[in-house]
């Protein structure tokens, strides 16, 4: 068995509060061991990296970028273990695992590329002024336990590119790959310019009220997510905040079935629906509402549930026992309320986490399973008679993080997802995310965006240069 350690100014150490249990989805049961830090080995962790942070960020921007191309190679080397192991902690199918190390990959090569512009705003014999933009410090991130090892890479790359240090705390639930991805990163920077800790309950709150954290980034729930936010006001730290969603998606009239049901399905259960920007409601036309319904159904049954690490398997378990009593809950509410459950709808009799993809029908707003983001494996499909009332409806939600329009008329879509109150907006697609694309939400669903230039750019902080020329000597 792997020796999990912590990692603290270059050094791998065991935890100063012993041990805690990794529990495996797919039987309920430990499989492993994970170091539970203490609060001075926090302290520790900080004070490393702000001692590192004068010297990484002295690095020239070349040289960060060829150590961060060293860490891809690296993390490519030793995929396959990495894959298992997100399989053992979290619990998704292992083709899909292996496609959350492939995407750690490429986007940490994407970082190692990106240029941080200088910006010119004023040349003249004069003066001269520039708009550069500087490292924040020390970063926390604070990562979830739904894509462990991506979301840790979505964090921890751009900010060691653009030349900050960083405390990196994975969840509890699944620590281990970010343990992992943290020991790979060290062998290519100074000491103490990456540090990984976990801790139990209140190490969170320690973090992000720590008064030498300039910055936290954190993917998570809401309520967190608020919690966070007023830690972080002691000493004004800066904030990424990607908080939960409750995706809406409209299919418009005359859709094809046949042509967007396998897309809509995959949007709704990638990662058995544990994901921030899974599609979580679908407002579709009454004309097409029991077709698209039975096509998804269809879809639904045909998926093999199991242990992610056996063969054929295409849909593993959820994550944690809360998450699956959080799911039961949803749907026997949506039953008693005379939903239609076409399949699915019960836990599996079987060890671990195991719900099946369950469709449901003849629900609306203003019942728990389409106002509450579930993050499962349940879609619920509602029905709209006119194309302004499903807008509506879909705009109706606190949360805001992504929304998508399915139809055949393309420019009729594109003018409904215009309207759309969410950070990003598709078009007959959804959950698309690129190293390239700035993602983020709105209203509860956090602010701040990761990805793209200006996801490189919550990790710097601007700084105006002004040069003026000292004025010539006078004449003798």
């Amino acid at each position: 068995m792997h020796d999990y350690r912590l990692v603290i100014d270059g050094e791998q150490v065991a935890g100063e509060e012993g041990h805690f249990a990794v529990i495996d989805p797919a039987s309920g049961s430990a499989f492993a061991e994970c170091p539970a830090g203490s609060l001075a080995q926090l302290d520790r962790a900080v004070v490393a990296a702000r001692a590192a942070f004068g010297a990484w960020q002295a690095y020239s921007h070349a040289q960060r970028c060829e150590a961060l191309g060293r860490i891809a190679d690296d993390i490519e080397r030793e995929a396959d273990e990495l894959a298992r192991l997100i399989v053992r902690e979290q619990g998704k199918p292992l083709a899909l695992a292996h496609a959350e190390i492939g995407g750690g990959v490429a986007w940490t090569r994407y970082a190692a590329s990106q240029e941080i512009p200088v910006e010119t705003i004023e040349r003249s014999p004069t003066q001269q002024i520039e708009l550069h933009h500087r490292p924040v410090g020390v970063v926390a991130s604070i990562t979830p336990w739904n894509w462990p090892f991506m979301i840790a890479v979505w964090h921890l790359m751009p900010a060691l590119r653009a030349g900050n240090c960083v405390v990196s705390k994975p969840s509890s639930l699944t620590p281990l790959s970010t343990l992992r991805l943290i020991e790979i990163i060290a062998r290519h920077v100074p000491r103490g310019v990456i540090n990984g800790v976990t801790g139990g309950h209140g190490f969170g709150g320690a973090i992000t009220a720590h008064p030498d954290i300039d910055k936290i980034v954190f993917t998570g729930s809401t309520a967190t997510g608020q919690q966070v936010m007023q830690a972080a006001a002691g000493n004004l730290k800066r904030l990424t905040l990607e908080l939960g969603g409750n995706d809406a998606a409209i299919v418009l009239p005359e859709t094809p079935v046949a042509a967007v049901a396998e897309e809509i399905f995959q949007a709704a259960f990638i990662n058995m629906g544990q994901t921030c920007a899974a599609l979580k409601r679908l407002y579709v036309h009454e004309s097409q509402y029991r077709e698209l319904a039975e096509a998804l159904a269809d879809i639904a049954r045909r998926q093999v549930v199991g242990d992610g690490l056996e063969a054929g398997v295409t849909f593993g378990p959820l994550q944690n026992a809360d998450q699956l009593s959080l799911v039961c809950e949803l749907v026997d509410d949506a039953r008693a309320q005379g939903a239609e459950v076409l399949c699915g709808g019960e836990r599996l009799d079987r060890p671990g986490f195991f719900y099946p993809p369950t469709i449901v029908i003849g629900v609306s707003d203003g019942q728990r399973l389409v106002d509450e983001e579930q993050f499962g494996p349940v879609l619920p499909l509602i029905a709209y008679t006119h194309v302004e009332d499903a807008l509506r409806r879909a705009n109706a939600s606190s949360m805001g993080l992504g929304g998508s329009v399915w139809g055949a008329d393309e420019a009729h879509a594109q003018a409904i997802a215009n309207r759309l109150e969410s950070g990003v907006a598709w078009v007959n697609c959804h959950a698309q995310i690129q190293p390239n694309t700035p993602f983020g939400g709105c209203k509860m669903s956090g602010f701040g965006v990761e990805f793209g230039l200006q996801g490189l750019l919550e990790f710097t902080t601007p700084q105006l240069r002004f040069t003026r020329p000292l004025p010539s000597p006078a004449a003798s």
